[in-house]
C-alpha cells in the first residue's frame, strides 16, 4: 500500500490560502484542509499547533508579499503611508485574509518587517521613544480595521450588493424628517460605506500622521 505524500509547510500554506479565498476564518478547519490535501489532521498538526498558529502563518504570508521590493522613500509620514497603501493592495487580493490577520495577528517575519518599517518611520518623526509605541499601536489597529473593512466590503457578490444599496436608498432617503432631521438633510450626498474607500483611508491615515506630526513638533516661541 502506497504512503499518503508528505506536505511540506509551504504547500499547506497554500492550500490554506486558496482553501480561504472561498471561506472564512470562522467555517475554516484544519479538518477541511487536511481533506483538500488527501490526508489526516494529525499530519498538519506536526507544522503547527493549532489552527489560530496555521491562520496567522497564512496571514504573514500577505504581508511577506507587500513587503517583498519595498524601498523606504521620502519623510516619514510618506514611508507609513505607503506602506500601509501596500499592505492594503496585498489583502485587497486576497480579501478573506484581512478578517484573518485583523483577527489573529500575526508574529512572522512578514510582520516583523512591517513593524520595523513604521517602528523606524515614527523615530523619524521627532517624537520621544517613550512615546513611540502606544503610536505605533494607534496606527497598526487603524490600519488593520480599516483593511478588514475594506475586505468585508468587497467580499460581497453583485447580488448582495444591489440589495443592500436598495436598503440604504429606502433607509436614507425614506428617513422621517421629524425623527431623523440630520440624515433627511443631508440624504443625498450621504455615502454608502463601499464607496471611494480608497480616498477615505488615505484621508483617515493622514490625520492620524498630522495628529502625530503636531505631538513631534516643538511648540513655537511665543
Amino acid at each position: 500500500m502506497a504512503s499518503r505524500r508528505r506536505w511540506t509547510t509551504e504547500e499547506i500554506l497554500d492550500a490554506a490560502a486558496e482553501l480561504l479565498r472561498t471561506s472564512d476564518a470562522d467555517t475554516f478547519s484544519v479538518r477541511k484542509l487536511a481533506a483538500a490535501l488527501g490526508t489526516d489532521s494529525s499530519s498538519l498538526y506536526r507544522h503547527f499547533r493549532s489552527k489560530t498558529e496555521l491562520l496567522r502563518a497564512v496571514a504573514d504570508r500577505i504581508l511577506l508579499a507587500a513587503m517583498d521590493g519595498y524601498r523606504p522613500e521620502g519623510d516619514w509620514k510618506q514611508r507609513i503611508t505607503a506602506l500601509a497603501l501596500r499592505v492594503r493592495e496585498a489583502f485587497g487580493q486576497q480579501p478573506q485574509l484581512a478578517s484573518v490577520w485583523g483577527r489573529y495577528a500575526s508574529s512572522g517575519t512578514g510582520s516583523r518587517l512591517v513593524m520595523e518599517e513604521v517602528l523606524q518611520a515614527l523615530r523619524a518623526s521627532g517624537l520621544p521613544d517613550e512615546e513611540i509605541p502606544p503610536r505605533y499601536h494607534r496606527i497598526a489597529v487603524l490600519i488593520a480595521a480599516l483593511i478588514a473593512s475594506e475586505a468585508g466590503v468587497s467580499t460581497v457578490t453583485p447580488a448582495e450588493h444591489e440589495q443592500g444599496m436598495e436598503l440604504f436608498r429606502v433607509a436614507v432617503l425614506g428617513a422621517d424628517p421629524e425623527r431623523f432631521p440630520a440624515l433627511s438633510h443631508f440624504a443625498r450626498e450621504v455615502r454608502p460605506l463601499g464607496v471611494e474607500r480608497r480616498a477615505a483611508f488615505e484621508e483617515i491615515l493622514a490625520a492620524q500622521l498630522a495628529h502625530i506630526e503636531a505631538a513631534a513638533s516643538p511648540p513655537s516661541p511665543a
